[in-house]
């Protein structure tokens, strides 16, 4: 089966008025996403997404002019194959860093998308795995920088849904970031798992303050108090208090996470599929923590092939850790892209969907209906 067509289609969609989360990486104006078409000379079609890295055009320019032309012609089922060339010819030598793993990421996951529809068999049978449900927190882009009272209320109202965890947005200030942990761990009581993300915006300073209080409040997990390559703070801050570090969104490929798991210093892994190198790298990823005892905790964010993705993923490893279940109020790439994604059961988990491939059969209406719009994701 050859690879015929290579297509990326980013859009986008403004944020409603009034429903703007403010977080450490800024204020959510917009949703961006870079969706990844494959077509077969077998007719069968596959989807992808790939990180719009906040510029969701020039990601999409990457992959119809650099990384099609690589891959046009090349054996749809050689993922592996496909996987190599493009990391030989684009990724080690002189391309674009962290752009073209972003764009070869979703075009992985629509070769495995292409895979699950030629076999008749889900994502997470072609990894080995089976119908198991992950455990999931209340994430995405939710649960920000607000009073303390109504964050309070607000993850009440995703406990209330099912959820046993969430994740609250921190790295403002340490008494800002202390107070409002505290007002929801008062809020939740002690059975609910409370997590929290820096968006890497804490200093070293900053985390000695705060994580002695969330060790006193429970909390399962500081995420990226710091950017990616600060690997020397996470190596210091790891040993300020017994709160575990997280870490991962913003690593790229095995060849990053072997530092980050070599220095000790992160407990939670989090490889985002759509950013460090699409399905085929992040199972070796997983196999790689699996190696050092640390569970696998997929980012996720963006539009339901990416959810639906890291869900097939935990169904298949045998360190998976948590789903992070998006609850913004308003995400169509979520809702209204092609189907639901996941559905959240009693005990609070998410199993992967039954359907062919990774089980979104995309709207190419809604697409349409959705064109790329210009300027920053957050401000």
């Amino acid at each position: 089966m050859k690879i015929t067509r290579i297509q990326a289609v980013p859009l986008s969609f403004r944020v409603p008025e009034g429903q703007n989360v403010t977080l450490g990486i800024g204020r959510a104006v917009k949703r961006d996403a870079v969706l990844v078409r494959v077509e077969t000379d077998e007719g069968i079609v596959g989807w992808g997404e790939a990180h719009h890295g906040r510029a969701p055009g020039a990601v999409a320019r990457l992959i119809d002019s650099t990384i099609s032309e690589l891959a046009l012609g090349m054996d749809a089922l050689d993922t592996v194959g496909v996987w190599q060339k493009i990391y030989r010819m684009q990724l080690s030598s002189h391309g674009m860093g962290y752009a073209a793993v972003m764009a070869l990421s979703g075009l992985d996951m629509a070769l495995w998308d292409i895979r699950g529809k030629a076999l008749n068999l889900p994502l997470y049978r072609l990894l080995g795995g089976g119908p198991r449900a992950a455990k999931a927190y209340a994430g995405g882009i939710s649960l920000g920088y607000q009073e303390p009272s109504s964050l309070a209320e607000e993850a009440q109202q995703y406990v209330d849904q099912g959820y046993r965890a969430v994740k609250l947005r921190v790295g403002d200030t340490p008494a800002n970031d202390i107070a409002r942990v505290r007002a929801v761990r008062k809020a939740l009581g002690d059975e609910i798992e409370i997590l929290t993300d820096a968006n890497t915006g804490y200093s070293l300073d900053d985390a000695r303050r705060v994580m002695p209080a969330f060790e006193e409040c429970g909390v399962g997990w500081l995420e990226e108090p710091f950017p990616a390559q600060d690997y020397r703070d996470y190596k210091i801050a790891a040993g300020f208090a017994r709160v575990p570090l997280a870490a991962g969104e913003n690593h790229f490929t095995r060849f990053e996470f072997t530092r980050l798991l070599e220095d000790n210093a992160v407990r939670f892994a989090q490889p985002d599929v759509s950013k460090t190198g699409g399905v085929t790298e992040i199972m070796r990823i997983a196999a790689m923590c699996s190696a050092w005892k640390v569970t696998v905790n997929p980012h996720t964010l963006l539009t339901g092939i990416n959810m639906a993705a890291c869900i097939h993923v935990l169904a298949a490893v045998d360190n998976p850790g948590y789903f992070e279940g998006d609850v913004a109020h308003h995400n169509p790439f979520r809702d209204h892209l092609g189907g639901k994604p996941y559905e959240l059961n009693a005990e609070g988990r998410v199993a992967p969907l039954e359907g062919p491939g990774i089980g979104i059969d995309v709207d190419e209406d809604f697409i349409a209906a959705h064109p790329l719009i210009d300027g920053p994701c957050y401000v």
